[in-house]
């Protein structure tokens, strides 16, 4: 059972969204999602000052088994990438929710946030696809 965290927004294509007290949203993959790719062995982040497009490749993990493309669940600018994740993939593994972020984005549009999943919301969609 993958660990999905009630305070959390989720997109459909696994990524989680946090919205921080200065406005901006920290980014990454969900449990489920690292859980499905196994082991990462590389993370290509986007640049400090990129602009995102909703819907958007902005990333890119890899692992083990597979690469994948990562989403911009919002559009705005990158204000911050976890570096810690570039040199040490597995972060991801261990901690998806805290340590193994990967991005901090000032929003263009916060209305945008409504159009994102509840934790119920995207559990229903992960336990639907794991039959």
């Amino acid at each position: 059972m993958s660990d999905i965290p009630g305070e959390l927004k989720y997109t459909k294509s696994h990524e989680w969204v946090r919205v921080n007290d200065d406005g901006s949203a920290t980014i990454g993959i969900t449990d489920h999602a690292q859980d499905l790719m196994g082991d990462m062995v590389y993370v290509e982040l986007p640049e400090i000052g990129d602009s995102l497009e909703t819907g958007k490749e902005c990333a890119v993990v890899e692992s083990v088994k597979a690469a994948s493309d990562v989403y911009a669940p919002l559009a705005g600018e990158i204000l911050e990438v976890n570096e810690t994740i570039s040199e040490s993939p597995e972060v991801i593994n261990q901690d998806p929710y805290v340590a193994g972020w990967m991005f901090r984005l000032q929003l263009s549009n916060n209305e945008a946030l409504d159009a994102l999943l509840d934790a119920k919301a995207y559990e229903e969609i992960i336990n639907s696809t794991d039959q």
